[in-house]
């Protein structure tokens, strides 16, 4: 479980198929902190650690990645050098600041447009149709594992505002029109949403 609030972003340095895949990223996070068989959420899809090593002031950690993790979110389009948004799991008392993430990606979704205005940026996402009736105006979604509020739907997209802090700190900033994105929407939506 996580709450989509990013601490860090992994810089890819290997994504390769043997039998399923491997994920390998250098990142800043503490060595200590990370432990072989814990959950991290890797732009919003939840990983676990199966190796890790200290790389001077980096701590390099590695993923075993199946075929279906693949095939279900963006990670199809991972190139050595991209930058992941990186969220380990919470801890009994730990802050909720975002919403609770799973780390299971409901689609991809396709960036439409990315406009800035004053500091804050307005992002435009193409939305799977039978993903809207769980996502409603002022309610939240993960994108890449970041917890944000949508600011407006419209047919099958979604409108999202980036403050500074978050442009900064995650890899939204790095988004091409046309790029995927991983979206899981908010699981109390999707269990309100159900139970009707």
């Amino acid at each position: 479980m996580f709450s989509g609030i990013i601490e860090n972003k992994g810089v890819v340095r290997e994504f390769t198929k043997i039998k399923d895949y491997r994920l390998v990223l250098d990142t800043d996070l503490n060595f200590k902190d990370i432990k072989k068989g814990s959950s991290v959420c890797c732009n919003g899809v939840c990983l676990t650690v199966t190796s890790k090593k200290k790389l001077f002031k980096k701590t390099k950690i590695s993923f075993d990645v199946s075929r279906e993790t693949v095939n279900c979110t963006n990670f199809n389009q991972i190139k050595i050098g991209d930058l992941i948004n990186i969220e380990k799991s919470l801890r009994v008392g730990d802050e909720i600041s975002g919403h609770f993430v799973f780390g299971h990606i409901d689609e991809t979704a396709v960036l439409l447009s990315s406009k800035k205005i004053d500091g804050s940026y307005v992002l435009n996402f193409k939305i799977p149709k039978k993903l809207k009736k769980f996502i409603a105006k002022k309610g939240s979604v993960a994108i890449n594992g970041i917890s944000l509020t949508v600011n407006k739907i419209k047919k099958d997209e979604i409108s999202l505002n980036i403050i500074p802090y978050t442009w900064d700190k995650t890899n939204l900033s790095k988004l091409k029109i046309g790029d995927r994105i991983n979206l899981e929407v908010d699981m109390l939506a999707r269990y309100v949403t159900q139970n009707r």
